[in-house]
Formats: structure tokens, sequence, C-alpha cells
């Protein structure tokens, strides 16, 4: 039996990865293929309906596949996640120049944000101003920059777009994932110099492989087996490993979604049976 896995094509570098992954396990004789989604939302539904075994899910896809596989009396299950998922981090950054010394002083002011379903750049950051008590569009304008919409975030020109404007002076601050500083500073985008930081989430994880109800159990322990055995000292693994910005598959975590958990219900981004409810969301 055919282990199929649903993965988002957010970037064309997602064929190249799991070309690769898909000769690797199929020579370590696992029977394996994969199809592409434009999009994370059709990913999850075909996941729960049993369409495809396993999934290569963002954070905000796992939220969506556990409230909807529950709301239909079935449930999917952790597999795996990177080693790069674990304790992440997002940060509202200002200019260097600017007067605000932390959160409490965005009272009143602009803040840009990634794309409507970025978890990293857009729904845990608006958290974190909920928490400080300043409430998204009331206490705050938001100004979000959807770039990518229906990848989760995973299309960081959403990101980019934001720091432009906070670069420009069109906004006070801008939400992002505290490693885009180094990658936005690598591209030219900004100096280190330019910007600092006025806050910053507790860690949270990312990405999650996910099993659905279609998942053979000799086929999953299989998958599961040539996941955590991909060694980056492997040289035909190796450049899919650094492709996929990781260094190895390690077992999958729940407890770092409940700031997510909790910016999804804030939000009201899907309902409690994973009915998506965000009225400007158009994947």
């Amino acid at each position: 039996m055919t282990l199929v896995l649903g993965a988002a094509a957010y970037d064309p570098k997602v064929v190249t990865i799991w070309d690769g992954f898909k000769r690797w396990l199929r020579a370590a004789g696992l029977d394996f293929d994969y199809v592409l989604y434009s999009q994370y939302e059709r990913q999850v539904e075909d996941l729960v309906a049993g369409r495809v075994d396993v999934a290569w899910n963002s954070p905000l896809a796992w939220v969506r596949s556990v409230r909807l596989a529950r709301a239909r009396g079935t449930e999917v299950s952790p597999v795996a996640m990177r080693d790069t998922d674990r304790d992440l981090t997002s940060v509202v950054i200002v200019s260097e120049s600017s007067p605000l010394a932390g959160l409490a002083d965005l009272r009143g002011g602009r803040i840009a944000t990634g794309a409507i379903d970025s978890p990293q750049g857009t729904l845990i950051p608006l958290e974190l101003l909920r928490r400080e008590g300043l409430e998204p569009d009331v206490d705050v304008t938001v100004v979000r920059f959807d770039v990518g919409v229906g990848l989760h975030g995973d299309h960081v020109g959403g990101e980019r777009d934001a720091v432009r404007a906070l670069l420009a002076g069109e906004v006070d601050a801008a939400a992002i994932l505290d490693g885009n500083l180094l990658t936005f500073a690598q591209e030219g985008l900004l100096t280190p110099a330019a910007v600092r930081v006025i806050g910053q989430t507790p860690p949270y994880d990312h990405c999650m492989m996910a099993a659905g109800p279609s998942a053979g159990a000799e086929e999953l322990a299989a998958f599961e087996r040539c996941l955590f055995g991909m060694d980056y000292a492997d040289p035909a693994v190796r450049p899919l490993l650094d492709l996929e910005g990781m260094h190895s598959w390690e077992a999958p975590r729940l407890v770092g979604y409940a700031q997510l958990e909790a910016a999804v219900g804030a939000s009201g981004f899907y309902d409690e049976n994973g009915n998506v409810r965000a009225g400007d969301y158009r994947p």
C-alpha cells in the first residue's frame, strides 16, 4: 500500500525536497508518493477525509486538523517535527530612533504584520498584544500584509513588507519571526542597528507532520522509522534537509501550541469544529 503525503507548495523548492525524499524513502523500502497543495485548508480537509495519509502541516493547519477531525468523529495523530520547529519566538520591532520603549507604548499606534493566516507574523504576535492589554484594531491599528494567503505564513513575503513599512515610517512597529531578523539582514532588507525589539513572545513550536485516519499502521510505522533514520551525514539526504531548514526529525510534542490555540480562539479564526470563521480570509 502506498503512503501518500500532502505538502503545501509555498516555494518551488518544495518539489525538489519531496522528489528527493520520495527517492530516498523508496530506496529505504517504503512505497511512498506525495501530492502538493496551493493552500493548507484543502490539505487539512483531504487529510481528515482520508484522501492523503499524512500531511506536512503548518502549526495552524495542525490546530485545524485536530478540531476538524474531532468534529467528524475521527482523529489525527502527531508523527514528527523538525529540530528547528521547537522553541521559536516572534518579536515586535521598532525603528532605532522610535520613542517607543515597550508594547504598552503602542496604544493608539500602528503595527504591521504578515498575512492574515501567519502564526508567527500575525496571530501569535497579536495574541501577545492582547496579553499586554492591547486589543488589535481597537487599541492598536493593525496594518496587515496579505502575501501568500493560504500558506499560513510559510511564504514570509508579508513579514518582509511589514518591515519595509516600518523602515518607511508608515507604521510604528512590525511583528516578525525572530529568526527573520537575521534572514532579512542577510538579504539586505535591514541592518541590525536600524531596529530594536520592544516585545517578544514566549517560545512556541511550529510545523507538525501529522497522520490521518487513512494511514495504515504498518506503513506509518515504516515512515516514522525512515524519518527518524535520516542522517545529516548522509550525502543523499543532507541537501534535502538543508532545503527543509533542519538537521533531523524529532519526536513530536504538543505543548508548544498553546499560544496559537489562544490566538485562534481570541481572533475567531476557526471555530471549535475547525470551520473557517475569519471573514476576510480567502485562501
